[in-house]
């Protein structure tokens, strides 16, 4: 982006503070450009991660989370970073994967060594990762332009990809996703396909397309959302009856909100619904450098067009209950306040209550009829006596089922499995995790859960 239309855009930025809602999805990082996939009944969402502090674009890897629920997320870390690419110099921009055959293949926007963008892609034989760079090279390295690839397979088996900014451009793709047949295009950028630019004179950009193409298909419309300006950005969309275009624009889908100067489209059909993702700064903290991913169910029009949406507190009920009666990862959150996410080689990912009070919430726990007396955890500390993990039920401060005394293990390497028992409880529930301690920060390690009858 110009820096001189950041830096006019930074005094419009707003800020708001997040109650405890399901917007932002991720509260434990910045995360932002959210990417979903769907995948044997689960949602993937791919995200560009913002460092905590960042006053630019300090961006090093990308992130994955997963639900089947729709809102409780689990963190798996990061699961690629440029440095992972030899030839990359820095920025780890707006990513988006896709699977085919059994393969998993993530496009990613890098600067190369030499400060020319292109777009690499990594391959992985799970969604997990991990995701190897097959070319050592960028997939596309064709202009400044090389960023925000978006890449989708029609029904037809033929699969595209698309990406720029301020120009939209596209290329087929050959079935080993890896490599491309003809020549890259540039999707004309008119008046008519993206709509008229206002308030900004600049040849570059006549119109409202800026960058973040994301293509979605529903019945033989094809759906071409992005990022709008001029900044702050709005989210606009654009249908067309070929993939390739021409295109039509049809409006706004997202209005500019949220306290971010950027944002940035995924929408994906999951479980009979539609989703669509986005990024604020609602997060404490919060800026257009230090951005959260969050989501909204995106409705259509008899006709076929987009509801317009605002940004609320997000998804309302779960799709499903969760099992309390296997092992859950502490990573697998709702809400929390005063948590950051980490890991290591010994337990992989965990989370870490920063302060005196910080909590995370589970939703929608079936404990079904018989019910559970007893909990169990994975869990760790630095600290001598005092620290412990209460297990309430409905909110922060509901009804107190039982308390687990967290022993002194010595660091986040060294962990206990600790029992105790709880007051029986029976049904659905929203749990709540509240950390205490005496001590200032990182009070408590936390790895896992589950509950007993």
């Amino acid at each position: 982006m110009n820096i001189i239309r950041i830096l006019l855009c930074l005094g419009l930025m707003l800020t708001f503070k997040a109650g405890i809602s399901q917007n932002p999805l991720v509260q434990t990082n910045y995360t932002a450009d959210p990417a979903p996939m769907v995948y044997n009944d689960k949602l993937y969402l791919y995200t560009s991660h913002d460092e905590d502090e960042s006053t630019w674009f300090t961006m090093n890897d990308w992130r994955l989370y997963t639900t089947e629920d729709m809102v409780n997320w689990t963190d798996h870390g990061a699961v690629l970073s440029y440095d992972d690419f030899e030839w990359a110099g820095r920025n780890a921009w707006a990513p988006q994967a896709i699977e085919r055959d059994g393969k998993f293949y993530m496009y990613v926007p890098i600067t190369s060594r030499e400060g020319k963008n292109g777009i690499g892609v990594g391959v992985a034989d799970s969604p997990y990762g991990p995701f190897i760079d097959p070319l050592g090279k960028p997939l596309i390295s064709n202009s400044q332009d090389d960023i925000d690839p978006s890449v989708f397979i029609d029904d037809d088996g033929q699969a595209y990809l698309f990406w720029g900014n301020p120009v939209p451009y596209y290329v087929k793709l050959n079935e080993d996703m890896i490599s491309y047949e003809g020549e890259i295009t540039q999707i004309p950028n008119t008046i008519e396909a993206f709509g008229k630019r206002e308030g900004e004179e600049n040849a570059r950009r006549p119109t409202t397309y800026e960058e973040g193409p994301w293509l979605y298909k529903r019945d033989a419309t094809y759906y071409m959302f992005f990022a709008a300006g001029p900044l702050p950005e709005h989210i606009g969309y654009s249908t067309s009856e070929n993939i390739t275009g021409p295109y039509e624009y049809q409006g706004v889908v997202m209005p500019e909100e949220g306290g971010a100067f950027t944002n940035h489209p995924g929408v994906v059909g999951f479980k009979g619904n539609t989703y669509f993702f986005y990024h604020n700064a609602a997060l404490p903290g919060g800026s257009g450098f230090t951005r959260s991913v969050a989501v909204e169910e995106m409705n259509f029009n008899e006709d076929g067009s987009v509801k317009q949406m605002k940004m609320t507190d997000g998804i309302e009920e779960a799709l499903q209950t969760l099992n309390p009666y296997v092992k859950n990862e502490a990573e697998t959150i709702a809400w929390s306040e005063g948590l950051k996410s980490r890991e290591n080689e010994v337990v992989g990912n965990f989370i870490v209550a920063t302060r005196n009070n910080s909590f995370s919430k589970v939703r929608e726990v079936d404990f079904r009829e018989n019910g559970a007396s007893q909990f169990t955890a994975r869990v760790g500390t630095t600290h001598n006596g005092n620290v412990s993990l209460e297990i309430r039920l409905d909110a922060v401060d509901g009804e107190l089922i039982g308390t687990l005394e967290v022993p002194l293990t010595g660091g986040s390497d060294r962990w206990e499995l600790i029992t105790t028992e709880v007051e029986k409880v029976t049904g659905v529930h929203d749990v709540y995790f509240v950390f205490k301690a005496k001590a200032a920060s990182e009070i408590l390690y936390f790895d896992y859960w589950m509950f007993s009858e």
